[in-house]
């Protein structure tokens, strides 16, 4: 049974004859008491619930009939209907314990997909990580055999802790948020999620907004007609309407103009966009997945990601562990980086040894399975050789070091020295190999005498 909880006659009227047409009885009342009745008598299934229930429309009585229904029944999801103008007290609300919101005037369909969500989501959560009682490779198998996750590699613990939760939620229509550093396979993850879902047959379209100024973000997102603006000579379709019934993927969503977010929620909340030059509104039918390698919560605490979008994109989130955080899966990538290189260049005896897969396994890999692949794939190339060896990897990886040196911004002529530029370079090489005095010296092609005497030199602390 669901309970609708709203002061106004028409609107209890008109929610109990939908939920009742889409197979879900509702009891409707009027009041915050007789909600908090039917509460506790028999906790509902869940509770759509509107913010006001009086004079005062400030929205406080919501929210404290929110935190009295949560006391009583902490289980049950309650969803917020509010007016666009509340927004941010609706918010407030989910930072209270509310399970989605939905602006007025709803649109019958989809408020009946995110009641499906809310309730695909509240009664069969993500399972939390367990200790493993089964073999890795078992585990990853069993998983293999009921989801598609074609090119995830890896046994790790988190990562296969990661690919359940993947699994779980792929049925629902719930809005994804993954999060995780720059190379840990955060759009593959999003094929998965799509690939695993009942829209598997619908478009997948991916999106970079990092790359999508503001100017240009409606007539990208929304498309536009020709003639809407001066350069517009022919009609455009936008990404919006070409992941319609499918899955769009906003990478890099944390990049995003504060001026594009506001177009943006609009849109993801009530599911209608107008093109560019045509005033008709559209109705979208779209799974939302977003990802982002910034800390979206602490760019909300500094006013630079809105906390209204970064709730409506985060119903469910998904972390992807850092490559160093599963150094074990290192030779499981290698070895099917190597598998795909011996095809794309036609050499069938490409190997990697056993050393120079323990050598890579002790790496920092700060570009992660992006670094790793690069790293592969120069070296089959540069070595030449047919088996791959530990100074194959070596040589490029002291390449890759000095092109992030030559990259990161150069001091202007007569701020630094020869000397100081070299002392630079030590305590990055440093750094990036977390103070191995072997490596340091191997990296940067001295011996580790000459390597010392330039601490010396410069005045570098190290451990002998």
């Amino acid at each position: 049974m669901f309970l609708i909880v709203d002061d106004d006659l028409a609107i209890r009227t008109s929610l109990k004859l939908l939920l009742k047409q889409a197979g879900y009885p509702a009891q409707a009342v009027a009041t915050p008491a007789e909600a908090l009745a039917v509460v506790r008598e028999a906790p509902p299934r869940l509770v759509l619930m509107d913010m006001n229930f009086s004079l005062d429309t400030s929205g406080h009585d919501g929210l404290a009939l929110l935190a009295q229904v949560k006391a009583v029944a902490p289980q049950v999801p309650v969803i917020l209907i509010t007016g666009w103008g509340s927004i941010a007290l609706a918010v407030e609300g989910m930072k209270a314990g509310a399970a989605e919101f939905v602006t007025k005037p709803w649109h019958n369909d989809s408020l009946l997909q995110t009641i499906r969500t809310v309730l695909a989501v509240h009664e069969h959560p993500a399972e939390p990580a367990a200790e493993p009682t089964e073999a890795p490779a078992r585990q990853r198998r069993q998983l293999d055999q009921q989801f598609a996750f074609r090119d995830i590699i890896g046994h790790d613990a988190q990562l296969l802790h990661v690919l359940r939760q993947v699994g779980q939620v792929a049925a629902t229509d719930a809005a994804v948020l993954i999060e995780g550093e720059s190379g840990t396979g955060k759009e593959l993850i999003a094929e998965a999620i799509h690939r695993n879902s009942p829209r598997r047959n619908q478009a997948f379209v991916k999106v970079n907004l990092g790359g999508i100024s503001s100017s240009l973000f409606e007539s990208e997102m929304f498309g536009h007609r020709r003639g809407a603006f001066t350069d517009a000579k022919t009609d455009r379709v936008g990404r919006f309407e070409l992941a319609n019934g499918g899955t769009i993927f906003l990478d890099e969503i944390g990049e995003l103009e504060l001026a594009s977010q506001v177009k943006l929620l609009r849109v993801l909340q009530d599911r209608t966009y107008e093109v560019l030059g045509d005033s008709k509104p559209r109705r979208l039918d779209i799974r939302v997945i977003a990802a982002t390698n910034r800390n979206l919560a602490e760019m909300v605490q500094q006013g630079r990601f809105r906390e209204d979008l970064f709730y409506r994109i985060n119903l469910i989130s998904v972390r992807l562990p850092a490559l160093r955080e599963r150094a074990a899966d290192i030779p499981l990538l290698a070895q099917h980086f190597l598998d795909q290189l011996r095809a794309t260049y036609q050499r069938p005896a490409l190997r990697v040894s056993t050393r120079a897969l323990h050598w890579l396994r002790e790496q920092a890999l700060p570009g992660n399975i992006r670094e790793l692949k690069n790293l592969v794939e120069r070296a089959v190339l540069v070595s030449g050789k047919e088996e791959l060896g530990p100074e194959d990897f070596q040589a490029n990886a002291m390449k890759s070091l000095s092109h992030s040196v030559t990259q990161s911004p150069l001091p202007a002529p007569g701020t630094m020295t020869l000397d100081e530029l070299e002392a630079q370079m030590i305590r990055q090489s440093l750094a990036h190999y977390d103070g191995n005095i072997s490596r340091v010296a191997k990296a940067l092609g001295l011996s580790r005498g000459a390597l010392y005497r330039r601490f010396e030199k410069h005045g570098i602390p190290y451990d002998a």
